[in-house]
């Protein structure tokens, strides 16, 4: 656990149910970064953010200051504004104040802490992608609270301390590398866990030779999609963009899940006709699997939580199952993904 004062700007009025929340330390990073030359795409890539977010996220800022922090030149990128310079000196001027002044009441506040952790037992929260040797290996270690969540959710949950361990899945080194660069600037560590197969779950026969996602362009055919932020739904915008395919063109791409085991349960009641999911599943449910993608699941969680010994009973659970199920390979060591930290 870290324990940090970090300075918010916070909108709305007082009594306000759900105030927009800005944290200026993330803000006048981003601002700096756009400062010593960077554009704002770049700044993105560098901090693991999307630039449609970020870009929402000034505005909302801009909005609600009244001011613009950015002045956007044509031709030469986005510049800083006299009030984004006023709010870096802020931001870095109360740092060095807290930082004085709050060091012992932290130190205090985490000893609390710590008498609490060994006066009950700690139940750890996890909040992971959806899938079936997570579900089983959480069920026969105990102690862990499972939270099921698209990637994207899990890390952004455990980069605000919402939870203690995030299982997320990549499918390509350099989006791995992207993700692994903002986990470490935040001082997480991640280790492998195990690679499966991702693809397309059909009945069983294949009825309608579904072969390749091209397939799901055909009228007949109905699809069920993963829901919006899942890992498995960034996987499969990615193949078809690659393929060229409008989504608005799949019948029933709106419709969606939130696990591997919906997908299956919706095309054995024929609601749908095919889905994406892991290989595990599709066997399972005695459905037909036509493969598409290798990915790797990671786990991240902060540097204190890496050496706790439950956390590793967990990790060889997580190996001992992969290794002995169909459609998944157990990943021990970071030599065997050289190239995807």
């Amino acid at each position: 656990m870290r324990i940090q004062i970090r300075p918010t700007l916070v909108f709305g009025s007082k009594n306000a149910k759900d105030p927009a929340i800005v944290d200026l330390v993330w803000l006048t990073a981003l601002l700096k970064d756009i400062d010593h030359g960077k554009t704002l795409m770049s700044a993105c890539k560098k901090m693991g953010l999307s630039y449609r977010n970020v870009w929402q996220k000034l505005n909302e800022v801009e909005q609600a200051l009244g001011f613009k922090l950015m002045d956007r030149v044509r031709g030469h990128g986005s510049q800083l504004s006299e009030y984004a310079r006023y709010l870096i000196q802020f931001t870095e001027d109360f740092d060095q104040k807290t930082m004085r002044l709050g060091q012992s009441s932290l130190s205090h506040l985490e000893e609390g802490f710590a008498q609490f952790r060994v006066k009950a037992k700690k139940q750890w929260r996890f909040a992971s992608s959806s899938d079936p040797i997570i579900q089983k290996a959480v069920f026969d270690i105990g102690g862990f609270e499972l939270i099921t969540a698209g990637s994207g959710e899990a890390l952004e949950r455990l980069l605000n301390y919402e939870v203690d361990i995030a299982g997320f899945h990549v499918s390509d080194p350099q989006s791995s590398q992207i993700i692994a660069k903002r986990l470490y600037k935040e001082g997480m560590q991640i280790f492998p866990v195990m690679k499966r197969v991702q693809g397309l779950l059909v009945a069983k026969g294949n009825p309608l030779n579904i072969i390749s996602s091209k397939d799901l362009l055909r009228p007949k055919v109905r699809f069920i999609n993963r829901q919006k932020g899942s890992g498995t739904r960034l996987l499969l915008d990615t193949i078809l963009a690659k393929e060229g395919i409008d989504v608005n063109s799949i019948r029933g791409y709106q419709n969606e899940e939130f696990t591997h085991s919906a997908i299956a349960t919706a095309i054995l009641a024929k609601k749908a006709d095919v889905g994406m999911g892991v290989k595990s599943v599709a066997l399972e449910n005695g459905l037909d699997f036509i493969q598409l993608k290798d990915e790797i699941f990671f786990l991240a969680m902060n540097e204190d939580l890496s050496t706790n010994g439950e956390l590793a009973k967990l990790i060889r659970k997580i190996r001992t199952l992969s290794g002995a199920t169909p459609g998944y390979k157990s990943i021990g060591l970071k030599r065997q993904i050289a190239g995807w930290l």
